[in-house]
């Protein structure tokens, strides 16, 4: 998917995929509909709704990591044209969008991952530096405890009859 294109929760998750120093979980909430992250960022936890694309308390954390920033046109359509450095970018990237929010938010995840990502992985999910690994419930054939026997087994060393 082409960076330029991102919006809506699409964007909130790879925003939050780009922020692998604050963020240690990803899932879904609301049916899907919400991005929701577990981690800490700078001492500040954060459990819960993750949405950037639609509220700057959420983006600031991605605004906190500019270096430099640089608003460059707002044209007679709407589109806002930015020029960022983010801390751990990878180089100057350009964003553009509907609002400075979304247009800041798109030049953070071109930073970290180029001019394209893939589909949005709607599975809760594990961080660790770039990498997602898709967090599962324990299966059936995972660890089983021995279930308490009041009948003993044999072998069994029971106390002595009163």
């Amino acid at each position: 998917m082409n960076i330029a294109d991102l919006d809506g929760v699409a964007l909130d998750y790879w925003v939050a995929r780009s922020l692998h120093d604050f963020v240690r979980e990803i899932y879904f909430t609301d049916s899907g509909e919400t991005v929701s992250i577990r981690g800490n960022d700078r001492g500040r936890p954060w459990d819960g709704r993750f949405t950037p694309a639609i509220s700057w308390e959420a983006a600031a954390v991605v605004l906190e990591r500019t270096q430099r920033l640089e608003v460059r046109e707002r044209t007679d359509a709407g589109t806002t044209y930015c020029v960022a450095e983010f801390q751990g970018g990878h180089r100057t990237v350009e964003g553009r969008g509907d609002s400075l929010r979304v247009a800041l938010l798109r030049a953070f995840v071109a930073s970290r991952f180029g001019d394209s990502v893939g589909d949005v992985l709607r599975e809760p999910q594990a961080l660790t530096g770039a990498r997602a690994d898709v967090i599962g419930e324990q299966t059936v054939g995972g660890v089983v405890e021995d279930v308490p026997s009041p009948d003993g087994r044999i072998g069994d060393i029971q106390s002595p009859p009163r």
